[in-house]
């Protein structure tokens, strides 16, 4: 609290000391690089922050992925924003660069999801403040499941008694490979990518793609798809086709999807991730977080962390983007504005979901651990063991640079 009343001193006496000094041509000016969606937002409602503190704020429009693939090359050169707006799993390569800069929330940390803050959290340390959420979720047709399933058991038993009776083509569907929409899976079993220690830091030492977990959730997709319950070879949009036709009663998702079956008008809802047995613990999806980071290259540091505690922390700010990107908001007090059942059931479904890691290493993780995932589907003859335990050990040898 101490700082950020510090700070708001400082940029007092900063903009207030030296009025005739502030002519057009010299009042401060902060450059946001943000991707379209983004960008619109601050450019219709970055005028209070502009009045308010004399500060002009210019927005730059970059393809998203262009902005952290940047950022590493203009901010060292001196060409860079002041604040980016970008994925929480950019910030093991950005901190590591040294481009982005530690930032305080004083006590408005607590006014935002916890997850959402420690996604923005590496190495202890804050880089960012939060102000969208998203994960998946298991959708399921209501023509079709009136409950949802509770257990990985019942998702096969339910898949069963709708293809032997041909209400569907099938129950539960899921895309070939694609590791992102497996992690689910794979934690309900107990499985697991990076451990953590025990301040929630990923530890890159442990690699959890061969435990025991991951390879029992490999060995149960691999018996849905040698059973005939999942299709193989499926890719994403023809797995996304037999669920929104009505095909295929239940498939693991995420917000982008929402608008599509809504149009299609698809009756669905959202639930939680099976667990593996009754009374287990739900599956643990991935958590993608967005937010603003400032430049530790910035000309003006104070006053872009000022426009991040005071402007993004903001419920307009956090409810505008909402309604632009259709992700629920970080800050509590608007997240409990948003009337939307199948966010809400994202939520839900996430409330226990863990961070991407945002560590350099994870790049070192997705190609292996997915080729594994697609192997096991293609061949059910494969072991599961040999196929997760060939993945982390080449896992293992890229992180030691081997």
């Amino acid at each position: 609290m101490k700082k950020h009343l510090t700070l708001m001193l400082v940029v007092v006496m900063v903009l207030g000391a030296f009025p005739m000094a502030l002519q057009a041509q010299d009042t401060p000016e902060l450059l946001i690089w943000a991707d379209e969606t983004r960008a619109s937002v601050i450019e219709e409602l970055g005028a209070s922050f502009e009045e308010e503190y004399g500060v002009t704020l210019t927005v730059q429009q970059l393809g998203f992925g262009d902005i952290r693939d940047q950022m590493g090359i203009a901010a060292p050169a001196g060409e860079g924003p002041d604040v980016i707006i970008g994925a929480h799993d950019w910030l093991g390569q950005l901190v590591v660069d040294g481009v982005v800069a530690e930032i305080d929330l004083g006590d408005k940390a607590d006014l935002f999801s916890p997850v959402a803050v420690q996604a923005f959290t590496y190495d202890s340390k804050l880089y960012g403040v939060p102000y969208a959420v998203e994960n998946i979720g298991l959708f399921y047709n209501t023509d079709l499941i009136e409950t949802p399933p509770a257990t990985w058991a019942e998702v096969r038993e339910m898949s069963q008694a709708l293809m032997d009776s041909g209400e569907a083509e099938y129950g539960f569907i899921r895309q070939e490979g694609d590791p992102y929409h497996f992690f689910p899976i794979q934690t309900a079993f107990g499985g697991y990518v990076f451990g953590l220690d025990a301040d929630g830091n990923y530890m890159a030492d442990d690699v959890g793609i061969d435990s025991e977990g991951s390879i029992a959730a490999l060995a149960f997709i691999q018996g849905m798809v040698k059973d005939g319950l999942i299709p193989a070879g499926l890719d994403g949009g023809a797995a996304q086709t037999l669920f929104q036709d009505g095909q295929a009663a239940m498939y693991i998702t995420g917000p982008w999807n929402i608008e599509n079956f809504v149009t299609a008008g698809l009756p669905f809802a959202v639930a939680p991730i099976p667990a593996m047995e009754e009374g287990g613990a739900a599956g643990k999806p991935f958590l993608g977080v967005q937010g603003f980071m400032v430049s530790a290259f910035s000309e003006n540091p104070l006053l872009a962390e000022l426009f991040l505690t005071e402007f993004v922390a903001s419920e307009e700010v956090q409810m505008a983007l909402y309604e632009k990107g259709g992700r629920a908001p970080a800050l509590l007090s608007a997240q409990e504005q948003i009337d939307d059942s199948y966010l809400a059931g994202l939520a839900v479904a996430g409330a226990e979901g863990l961070p991407m890691p945002a560590i350099p290493e994870m790049g070192a993780v997705w190609s292996a651990w997915g080729d594994a995932v697609t192997l096991a589907m293609q061949d059910t003859e494969a072991d599961p063991a040999e196929l997760f335990g060939l993945a982390a050990e080449t896992i293992r040898s890229t992180i030691a640079g081997e």
